[in-house]
């Protein structure tokens, strides 16, 4: 047997005394402890998931809610009215006033040229 074969059959006996077999652990209900922690991280998540939902249906029937106000506010006013507001915070605010008309502007544009 040459120097190299004998060096692999050494090699080979470490590497089996090292291995041993892995098996799953189980609690004392008989699950599989991984299989346990991976079902309660799943439960975590899907409450944090249904937390957030909520959140985010309260916090859109909130907004719904406000602009729906402010539709009707809207609708119950005068239409010179409605200029004169305008032009009054256009004077107050005319930065916010251009970045409004253009992206008034960009969405119509988008409408009008689906169609």
């Amino acid at each position: 047997m040459s120097e190299f074969e004998t060096e692999v059959k050494k090699a080979e006996k470490e590497l089996e005394q090292g291995l041993m077999a892995v098996e799953p652990q189980y609690n004392k209900a008989g699950e599989d402890e991984f299989l346990g922690d991976i079902r309660m991280q799943a439960q975590e998540y899907g409450q944090k998931f249904q937390d957030a939902a909520s959140k985010a249906r309260d916090f859109a029937s909130e907004k719904f809610s406000y602009a729906g106000e402010k539709l009707k506010e809207l609708q119950s006013k005068d239409p010179k009215e409605l200029v004169e507001d305008a032009k009054e915070f256009a004077r107050q605010k005319p930065g916010q006033a251009i970045l409004i008309s253009a992206a008034f502007g960009l969405v119509v544009g988008w409408i009008l040229k689906r169609k």
